[in-house]
């Protein structure tokens, strides 16, 4: 197919492009980018009038859940693809907390041969970094990165052994594998909310941020203590943006991701027992949504990701403390990101892309993320002034947990192009 998108304002940052043109794709890769392009046979050309919206590269989410395999009754390769490409997403990099947990060659291509029948955008697995996510043997580190993983990680649980993550580190950076923790400090991690009054009112107990900032801070010295590359995963506090700032100042190979729901919600969210606002990380206070923005601004906080998380109205329909944590994103992050923080000023729409794409493809390294003549042809188009009431019901993910239902949002994509092929047209699934 080939394709000539007119007229948009195309923002491609690892290119230093923010301005009107035109884009020619052919045979899935991006042929052309040019103003006022001509072409002498429009015969078998699409052409997508893109004037006054953004034409920007597919987004990259490098943290994702799609439950497949082992819990398919929530979200499933196909749907969980579905709902990414509604949401401007083109790739998607997923958890090993599957089950099986991904933790062995013959998940990993499973995972890729399911997403190659069924997939609608990029999936690539994410290992485990140790046998069962138990935290006591390390998993096949090397035979995962020739399987094709992009990273490892036991997301869901911490790797509560300074030793075992130490070995992590240093085996990954030989294979040169993108190491993702999931800091969290289980003696003092023993809550269902952010530990404060809003707890106290509530009666429920509460999850202190040193937690997180003590596993942080462990993971930091580990990767300084040995010369190694970690990302940490979904940001949420103040004083954890505070110790990355300081490491990358003195040169640890340390990169983070924050997600949209800890720049646009607090813990008051949760008033009312809304289980749809419990997840772990959980919501924090408003100072700690404030360093998160001021940690986005300042680069500190290299990338923006959903941890798209589904799971069944029965296991949020309940009891909150017995209510699962987490919460979907594919089909409401762009919409957050823009309207929270590039029309606020806090972000252009420049850097809201190097977060949203080619950041976290850099991390992964990926060759994604990106607008390059003769790369992959992901791409997508939105209108970031144009307004829409969110409807959680028509989400194409199997699960609804969101907490946004009735948000008034912008820059819904009407159009998401993965290699090439029109995914989303017009705002509808094709």
């Amino acid at each position: 197919m080939k394709l000539l998108i007119k007229g948009g304002h195309v923002v491609d940052p690892k290119n230093n492009i923010d301005g009107v043109f035109d884009i020619f794709i052919d045979k899935g890769v991006i042929c052309d980018i040019d103003t006022d392009m001509e072409l002498d046979d429009l015969e078998e050309v699409e052409v997508i009038d893109a004037r006054g919206k953004y034409v920007t590269p597919g987004l990259v989410d490098m943290h994702t859940h799609l439950r497949d395999p082992g819990y398919t009754y929530k979200e499933d390769i196909e749907s969980g693809t579905k709902s990414a490409a509604m949401g401007g997403i083109t790739s998607v990099a997923c958890m090993p907390n599957t089950k099986p947990v991904c933790d062995n060659v013959a998940v990993i291509e499973y995972i890729k041969s399911r997403a190659k029948q069924v997939g609608v955008v990029n999936v690539f697995p994410i290992g485990a970094i140790s046998k069962g996510l138990k935290g006591e043997e390390l998993a096949e580190i090397g035979e995962f990165k020739f399987a094709g993983v992009v990273g490892i990680s036991d997301d869901g649980r911490p790797v509560e052994s300074a030793g075992l993550m130490r070995r992590a580190l240093e085996y990954a950076d030989m294979f040169d594998v993108t190491v993702i923790s999931h800091c969290e400090e289980m003696s003092v991690a023993e809550g269902s909310m952010n530990e404060g009054a809003v707890a106290t009112e509530l009666g429920l107990k509460g999850i202190s941020n040193a937690a997180e900032e003590i596993m942080a801070n462990r993971d930091i010295i580990l990767a300084e203590n040995t010369n190694t590359a970690v990302h940490i995963a979904h940001v949420s506090t103040k004083g954890t943006v505070e110790a990355i700032r300081r490491a990358k100042q003195r040169g640890v190979r340390v990169t983070c991701e924050t997600c949209p729901h800890y720049f646009t919600l607090t813990q008051e969210a949760v008033r009312g027992y809304n289980t749809n606002a419990k997840m772990n990380p959980p919501l924090r206070t408003v100072e700690d949504v404030e360093a998160i923005k001021a940690g986005l601004a300042d680069g500190t906080i290299d990338a923006i990701v959903t941890d798209h998380a589904p799971h069944h109205i029965d296991e949020k329909n309940c009891e909150f403390d017995n209510a699962l944590n987490g919460i979907i994103g594919f089909e409401t992050s762009l919409g957050l990101s823009v309207k929270y923080l590039v029309k606020t000023g806090i972000l252009t729409m420049s850097e809201l892309i190097r977060k949203m794409a080619l950041n976290p493809a850099n991390i992964l390294g990926l060759n994604k993320g990106h607008l390059t003549p003769g790369s992959c042809a992901d791409v997508i188009i939105f209108d970031a002034d144009a307004e829409y009431t969110v409807d959680v019901s028509s989400f194409k993910s199997k699960s609804k947990n969101s907490p946004y239902d009735g948000y008034v949002l912008c820059a819904k994509p009407e159009y998401t192009i993965v290699g090439g092929k029109i995914i989303v047209n017009q705002g509808e699934l094709v």
